[in-house]
């Protein structure tokens, strides 16, 4: 059965689209908020996210980019904003398609299913799994709450240090180039200033690696890249 978790802070819209849903043969999660999201996603692996954007707690961009540290999920985004601004915002983040409040229960299910279908390929021919927890002998990265352990102990990163991080522990054991990491963690326009790459990389060893020095973890490939091995 496809598990679909719903997001919102509306009881009348969360009631509405669970008979609904249900009714149809799905398995549904609800939250009200961010923070209860991110959780239930982590711990109960949806195969889809119904998420409204004006939660209580932060807004549902940055539920979106909490989901997107981790997993591909299809999100679907239902909100009464109207701007294209703030369409482009969500999007750009990382969500999958935008429904407009009120919104036609037909219209939206049918919306689902094909954020459903989309996303199908991935898991049926070996894709990549979504992983919230990587663990290492040394630490453990946790994506879904943005937080590193090691040795019993938060280890403290600057946003920077964690976006960094993000990047090389969900393409763990590939290559990722020194082009690809500077536009993912500093925009668009930046690609040739290397420089930032060492300063940050020799921060990350410093605060995770047993010899900074030696690292076992990032490795450099010279001219080319970095690559996360969690061996």
């Amino acid at each position: 059965m496809t598990r679909v978790l719903v997001v919102d802070d509306e009881p009348q819209i969360v009631r509405a689209l669970v008979i609904n849903l249900k009714a149809r043969q799905y398995e549904v999660d609800a939250a009200p908020d961010g923070a209860t999201a991110l959780q239930l996603a982590a711990a109960r692996h949806p195969d889809v996210v119904l998420l409204d954007l004006g939660l209580p707690d932060m807004d549902g961009v940055e539920v979106i980019r909490g989901l997107r540290g981790w997993t591909r999920v299809p999100i679907l985004v239902l909100s009464a904003r109207h701007t294209s601004d703030e369409k482009v915002e969500a999007l750009d983040a990382g969500a999958d398609d935008y429904v407009t409040k009120p919104f036609g229960m037909d219209e939206l299910l049918a919306r689902l299913r094909a954020s459903v279908r989309r996303a199908e390929p991935v898991g049926q021919d070996g894709g990549a799994e979504d992983i919230a927890l990587v663990e290492t002998a040394g630490f453990t990265v946790d994506l879904a709450a943005k937080k590193v352990h090691r040795s019993g102990r938060d280890v403290r990163l600057t946003p920077t240090e964690w976006h960094l991080l993000e990047v090389l522990v969900r393409n763990s054991g590939r290559l990722v180039s020194q082009k690809q990491l500077l536009q993912e963690v500093w925009g668009p326009s930046y690609g040739t200033e290397t420089n930032y790459l060492r300063v940050y990389m020799a921060q990350l060893r410093r605060k995770l690696e047993a010899d900074p020095s030696h690292p076992r973890h990032f490795v450099t490939e010279p001219g080319m890249g970095y690559r996360f091995e969690r061996g």
